[in-house]
């Protein structure tokens, strides 16, 4: 059985930062762990880095990565697999402000990501392939095909 585990190292460093930042900036975590800091209507902001949703499935013949990414161009995003890790990475860019609009809610995150996964050992590589559509990006990552079991048979002496 092959496990797909989403890779950080410094995952657990940034989630340390966030936490002590939080306490220095006044915020505190909300039920789903984020934490937020209270501005002047009452309303809370987020802080914590952007990071687009992944889905990932299989089937019999390839691992499938599926991203949400908005408002991104194809040109935008940058998939590489190295040392047996995949990589997910790009910028999303902030709309230009304009001078004559009121900002009463930004909720949108903005800036760069990059998401890394572990290739199961069963992948092929080499002949990975992306397409991005739509605002969503899908990895195909083909399976290597398995050699069929053949029995050999061990003459008893």
């Amino acid at each position: 059985m092959n496990k797909l585990i989403t890779w950080n190292p410094f995952g657990e460093l940034d989630e340390l930062q966030n936490r002590l930042g939080g306490f220095f900036l006044g915020g505190f975590p909300n039920r789903m762990g984020v934490l937020t800091r209270r501005v002047g209507n009452g309303d809370s902001l987020k802080l914590a880095d952007w990071s687009p949703l992944v889905d990932i499935t299989e089937d019999d013949h390839e691992y499938l990565f599926k991203a949400d990414l908005p408002e991104m161009k194809k040109d935008d995003v940058k998939v590489t697999i190295e040392n047996g890790i995949l990589y997910i990475s790009g910028e999303r860019r902030a709309e230009k402000e304009e001078k004559k609009r009121k900002f009463h809610r930004l909720e949108r995150f903005f800036g760069t990501f990059e998401r890394t996964f572990t290739v199961p050992e069963d992948a092929d590589a080499t002949k990975i392939r992306a397409e991005f559509r739509d605002g969503v990006l899908q990895v195909h990552l083909p399976k290597r095909p398995m050699p069929k079991p053949r029995p050999i048979e061990v003459k008893v002496q």
